[in-house]
């Protein structure tokens, strides 16, 4: 399931899939995997792109029903 949540919060802070990847220690190619839905992220790297894009978990990964 891609993850449109998280892609609409990095633009909204205005940043690229790169640098997004930089400032969480991952690849450009891990973040669009994630958001493509290609790629189940660890809880970790989960916590990292929240705390970077002020978002909580339930804000970005939360499945909508």
């Amino acid at each position: 399931m891609k993850n449109l949540k998280m892609k609409a919060a990095r633009a909204g802070k205005d940043l690229s899939q790169q640098q997004l990847a930089d400032l969480c220690g991952v690849s450009r190619q891990t973040i669009s995997a994630i958001e493509k839905g290609d790629y189940n992220p660890t809880v970790s790297l989960c916590i990292r792109i929240c705390k970077v894009l002020g978002k909580s978990l339930d804000e970005l990964f939360w499945p909508e029903e």
